[in-house]
């Protein structure tokens, strides 16, 4: 090697170096950047893989019945029911179908699912690998409800949103919290829109990462939003044990009715949930 070349190498090996050094700068210059991937919580506490054909696993989940009061307060037009039909674990996955039937004076039929009194925890991350239905008035949701929420009504018990979806947007998720002050259209939320892609087409990891004074909002590493006691204009709620919430909805407020161009059935297939202290 000639010392022409040995120069040009150095030369170039100087630049790559301070490429590099100016990234890590910039990375740690711009630390709270929505964009940035978070690990905090590292203890698995609860792993639900669906690796057992059947109903899901009764020491953890139970079921929401029927139709609520006013659709679940939402106006929602499905039956939830705990039927195979609806719900059922198979190949690996859970399986929640939304059905369009006659079934007990509704029209539509889905699945609810809930951890309360069998896990229930106060922060941590909390994740499920998903791929979500799509369709005008289709609702897909996984979300969290304060474990107190019996002696202290919604939405003073607060709730988590960690991923629901408009099915007639499928590229576009919203991450929100509920509480006294900043419910229903008041409640403190953002969107994320994954890019070149639908949320029906592939599985994704939604989830948060929650502490005594922050709940994170990520898709498959990625963080979208922060919300803390700053951000809600009441009182903070999320300060003590919440369970976990996996549904289905057709119709209701948030996404309006089903019309003809939307198929069924639709499913929501669950790799897994997983949390972690």
């Amino acid at each position: 090697m000639n010392n022409q070349n040995l120069f040009s190498t150095k030369g170039l090996l100087l630049v790559a170096k301070r490429a590099v050094l100016f990234t890590l700068l910039f990375s740690y210059m711009n630390c709270t950047d929505d964009k940035q991937k978070v690990v905090n919580f590292t203890n698995l506490v609860l792993a639900e893989e669906f690796d057992v054909n059947g109903p899901p696993n009764p020491e953890v989940w139970s079921y929401n019945i029927g139709t609520g009061q006013n659709g679940w307060g939402n106006n929602e037009l499905q039956y939830y029911t705990d039927r195979p039909e609806n719900v059922t674990v198979q190949n690996g996955y859970m399986i929640i179908t939304a059905r369009k039937e006659s079934f007990n004076g509704s029209q539509y039929t889905s699945a609810r699912l809930v951890t309360k009194g069998k896990f229930e925890q106060q922060y941590g991350r909390f994740e499920a690998r998903m791929r979500l239905p799509w369709g005008q008035g289709l609702w897909p949701a996984f979300w969290m409800l304060g474990a107190d929420i019996d002696d202290n009504p919604w939405p003073g018990a607060g709730e988590i949103d960690i991923m629901e979806l408009r099915g007639q947007n499928p590229n576009i998720l919203l991450g929100t919290v509920h509480g006294p002050g900043y419910s229903g259209g008041q409640s403190i939320s953002k969107s994320y829109t994954l890019p070149n892609d639908r949320f029906d087409t592939g599985f994704h990891v939604f989830g948060i990462e929650w502490g005594p004074n922050y709940i994170n909002f990520y898709v498959d590493d990625v963080l979208y939003n922060q919300i803390t006691p700053a951000d809600v204009p009441g009182e903070w709620v999320f300060n003590k044990p919440f369970y976990i919430l996996m549904n289905v909805a057709v119709g209701g407020n948030f996404v309006g009715a089903p019309n003809t161009e939307t198929v069924f059935p639709q499913t929501m297939l669950v790799d897994y949930v997983r949390v972690y202290n």
